[in-house]
C-alpha cells in the first residue's frame, strides 16, 4: 500500500485475482473497491453504526456470542480458505479460526463492564461515560488476514462502533467470509462490511474519510508511517502494529538444549512471515557451539511442503514478490544452514540460519519477512541487552536463563513490548499486545481492548443550583 496520490479512477483495478501461494493456480477473483465504493460503505455503516450503539448492552453481547457459535460451527471452512489464500499449514488455520472465536466471545464480555466511573467533586456529582468513536477502519494484513482483522473489529464492535474492513489484496476471501457470517448470526446489516481492494485506492479512502474515525493498520512500518501523517490531517485515531525484528536471547545457564529445539519454529513458524518472529539469535559465547550443534539438526529437520498436510510445519511464501525480496537477503557470500524445501510451482524457500554476520548486516538489522534468522553471540548480560536493543523496532523477544534475576532484569532492559521467558509466546487475546520504538503505537487484545475504541466524556452535574 502507497498512499499519495489518490490512483486515477481509470486506472483503478475493478477486479483482483488471488493465487494459492502453495501451486501459484488462480483460486478466486475478486471485486476491488473504489473510492466511491468506499464513501457509499462509510455513509451505510454510519447509519447503522447509531442503532447499534442505542441498543442495549445485552443484546449486543448476545449478537457478538452469537457470532462467536457461527464462526465456531464454519471453523474449518475458514482453516481450508485461508491454506489456499495464504498458504498456512492447516494446524496454524485452524487456530486462526478458533482465535476469531474467541475474540469475539472475549470482546462480548466486555459489552456490559465498559463503564465508566463517578469521580469525588465539591459542588456536584462527576461521571464519566466510554462513548464509541463511530466508524472504525481496520486494514489488515495477509501473513495473519482472520486473527488480525479480528483483533480490531470485535472490540471495535463491541465498544458500540461500525467496522469497515479492508483486508490485504493477496488475502480477502477469509474477510467476505466472515461478513457473511456476521449476517448469518443476526449482526445489523452494514454494521461489519468488507472492502477488499487496492491500497492506494481503497485504503487511501478510508484513511482520508472524514466520518472514519479511527483506523487500525498492521503492517510495515514505512506504510504505517504514511498512514500515520494521513490521520494526522483529520486528527483522526491510530493504532499500528508495525514492523519487528526480534532478538532470542539464550544464556549460558539456561536449558540449552529446549532453547535449541525451540528456536526453529520461533521464526519458522508462518514462514517467517510473523512481526514476532524472533529473527535474531542472541547466544552467550561459552555455549554457542553446543547451541549450534543442536540447532542445526533441528533446522534441518523441519517438514516444509503442502500446507493442507496435516504433517507440514512450514508452508510457501505468500508471493513472487516476498519470495524475491527474502532471497535478496540471502547472498551466496554468507554462511548459511539450510533446510529443504519443494520444487516446481509455489513460492518456496527453505528455513535459513545465517552465521558470521556483522550485527549490522542487512540481513541481521533489517526485517526480512521470511524463513531466515540470523545466530549472533554475545559475552555478557551487558552485551546480551546491547546487541537486543540495537535496532529501530521493539515489539518482541524471548529470554532463556534459569536465573529468576536475570530474567527480571532482562524483561525490564530489553525494549520491546511483548516477552516471553524460557518460551516463545508473544500473542493471548486476553493480553495486551503491541510495540516499542518504530514497532508500532497503541496496543490491541487484552482487558482494556474496547476502550482504545471509545471517547470518554466528562459531565459534571452541579446541586447548588
Amino acid at each position: 500500500m502507497s498512499l499519495p496520490p489518490h490512483q486515477h479512477p481509470l486506472d483503478a483495478p475493478t477486479e483482483h485475482q488471488v493465487l494459492n501461494p502453495a501451486t501459484e493456480e488462480v483460486v478466486a477473483t475478486v471485486p476491488a473497491a473504489s473510492a466511491a465504493d468506499v464513501d457509499a460503505a462509510v455513509a451505510r455503516a454510519a447509519a447503522a453504526q447509531r442503532a447499534w450503539a442505542a441498543a442495549a448492552p445485552a443484546d449486543r453481547a448476545r449478537l457478538l456470542r452469537r457470532f462467536a457459535t457461527v464462526v465456531d460451527e464454519h471453523r474449518e471452512e475458514l482453516a481450508r480458505l485461508e491454506v489456499t489464500e495464504a498458504g498456512h499449514t492447516v494446524g496454524n488455520a485452524r487456530w486462526e479460526a478458533g482465535n476469531v472465536r474467541d475474540l469475539l466471545d472475549f470482546a462480548a464480555g466486555g459489552v456490559e463492564r465498559l463503564s465508566g466511573r463517578q469521580i469525588p467533586v465539591p459542588g456536584g456529582l462527576d461521571v464519566t461515560y466510554l462513548e464509541p468513536l463511530g466508524v472504525v477502519g481496520v486494514i489488515a494484513p495477509w501473513n495473519f488476514p482472520m486473527p488480525i482483522a479480528a483483533w480490531g473489529a470485535a472490540p471495535a464492535l463491541a465498544a458500540g462502533n461500525a467496522v469497515l474492513l479492508k483486508p490485504a489484496e493477496t488475502t480477502p476471501l477469509t474477510a467476505l467470509r466472515l461478513a457473511e457470517l456476521a449476517l448469518a448470526a443476526g449482526l445489523p446489516e452494514h454494521l461489519f462490511q468488507v472492502l477488499p481492494g487496492a491500497g492506494p485506492v481503497a485504503g487511501t479512502a478510508l484513511v482520508e474519510h472524514p466520518d472514519v474515525a479511527k483506523i487500525v493498520f498492521t503492517g510495515s512500518t514505512k506504510v504505517g508511517k504514511q498512514i500515520m501523517a494521513a490521520c494526522a490531517r483529520h486528527v483522526k485515531r491510530v493504532t499500528l502494529e508495525l514492523g519487528g525484528k526480534s532478538p532470542n536471547i539464550v544464556f549460558a545457564d539456561a536449558d540449552v538444549e529446549a532453547a535449541a529445539a525451540a528456536a526453529p519454529m520461533s521464526f519458522l513458524d508462518n514462514t517467517g512471515q510473523d512481526c514476532c518472529a524472533r529473527t535474531r539469535i542472541l547466544v552467550q559465547r561459552s555455549v554457542y557451539d553446543r547451541f549450534m550443534e543442536l540447532l542445526e539438526p533441528a533446522v534441518k529437520e523441519v517438514a516444509v511442503g503442502d500446507p493442507a498436510d496435516e504433517a507440514t510445519q512450514m508452508g510457501p511464501l505468500i508471493s513472487r514478490v516476498q519470495l524475491d525480496r527474502v532471497r535478496s537477503y540471502v547472498t551466496d557470500d554468507l554462511e548459511t544452514i539450510r533446510g529443504s524445501a519443494p520444487d516446481g510451482p509455489g513460492f518456496w524457500f527453505p528455513p535459513t540460519v545465517v552465521t558470521g554476520v556483522d550485527p549490522a548486516a542487512p540481513v541481521a538489522a533489517e526485517e526480512v519477512f521470511g524463513p531466515v534468522a540470523v545466530v549472533l553471540p554475545f559475552e555478557d548480560e551487558a552485551d546480551a541487552v546491547r546487541l537486543a536493543n540495537a535496532t529501530e523496532y521493539g515489539l518482541s523477544g524471548s529470554i532463556w536463563t534459569r536465573d529468576v534475576g536475570r530474567a527480571l532484569r532482562l524483561s525490564r532492559a530489553v525494549a520491546a513490548g511483548n516477552l516471553s521467558v524460557n518460551s516463545h509466546s508473544s500473542v493471548r487475546y486476553w493480553t495486551p499486545f503491541g510495540g516499542f520504538k518504530q514497532s508500532g503505537l497503541g496496543r490491541e487484545l487484552g482487558p482494556d481492548a474496547l476502550t482504545a475504541f471509545t471517547e470518554t466524556k466528562n459531565v459534571f452535574i452541579s446541586t447548588e443550583a
